[in-house]
């Protein structure tokens, strides 16, 4: 069996985020990036199921779609634990584009399961998955807080409202994960960080397809407004505020 697990290159969740060009680009001077953390949380389960021999997991290979400046973030999963890695060699320019770059990359060899992150923290789109899933024509299953493996099937847990929800699924299929996949991300020991220098990392080029989104510009939000304080012994106030300001009674 065969694990690939879709890696975002994000900016770190403390990052204070600047555009330039009149707000049409993200300033990436100073910027930490990281491993989307849905995505090393996604990671760090498929490193545990092949740590147990019963499972049968030959290889776990991550994959990105990004220019050669993402290949720092590819090599801190290596570093982790997988085993090899794969970068489409393109500008990701909306989830239509990544998941039909991800979908060809993934069928360069047969994984039985394909790993997403619900979504990823820069733009939260929460599409990739269930595009990817389409374009390779394989089942998917969202909000995915747990993975086993029994009898030669993935059992597959699902948070659903008021409860959980349990299923099996043959492979190959696309599971899309949330918080709850892993307990704490995996941290890469020194001899991971040392080894992730001669893994194998494959460049591919990407396949011709148009985008579906253009991005026009950035906006920042509205600064918050003062806060306003009344009297505990003036509720009306209060009420009149709620109502007229707030307009939220």
């Amino acid at each position: 069996m065969k694990i690939l697990v879709c890696i975002s290159h994000v900016p770190d969740t403390t990052t204070k985020v600047k555009f330039i060009d009149d707000f049409k680009k993200i300033d990436i001077a100073g910027i930490q990036w990281i491993i989307n953390p849905w995505d090393e949380l996604s990671l760090t389960r498929a490193l545990e199921l092949k740590d147990d021999p019963s499972n049968g997991i030959q290889s776990v290979t991550v994959a990105n779609v990004g220019l050669v400046g993402t290949e720092p973030t590819i090599r801190k999963a290596l570093a982790i634990g997988a085993d090899d890695a794969i970068r489409v060699n393109a500008d990701p320019k909306d989830a239509y584009y990544v998941a039909a770059q991800l979908a060809n990359a993934a069928k360069s060899e047969q994984y039985d399961i394909i790993f997403c992150g619900i979504e990823s923290s820069d733009y939260n789109g929460s599409t990739v998955g269930g595009m990817l899933a389409e374009f390779l024509g394989y089942p998917s299953i969202s909000s995915v807080s747990g993975v086993k493996i029994e009898n030669g099937q993935a059992v597959v847990t699902r948070e659903i409202d008021g409860g959980k929800e349990l299923i099996s699924a043959a492979y190959p299929l696309v599971a899309i994960v949330q918080k709850g996949i892993a307990k704490e991300p995996r941290i890469a020991a020194m001899r991971g960080i040392m080894m992730a220098r001669t893994k194998p990392l494959k460049v591919l080029e990407p396949v011709e397809i148009d985008s579906l989104t253009e991005l026009i510009s950035f906006e920042m939000p509205k600064p918050r407004a003062a806060c306003k304080f009344v009297d505990p012994e003036n509720p009306r106030q209060l009420i009149e505020l709620l109502q007229n300001e707030a307009k939220i009674i």
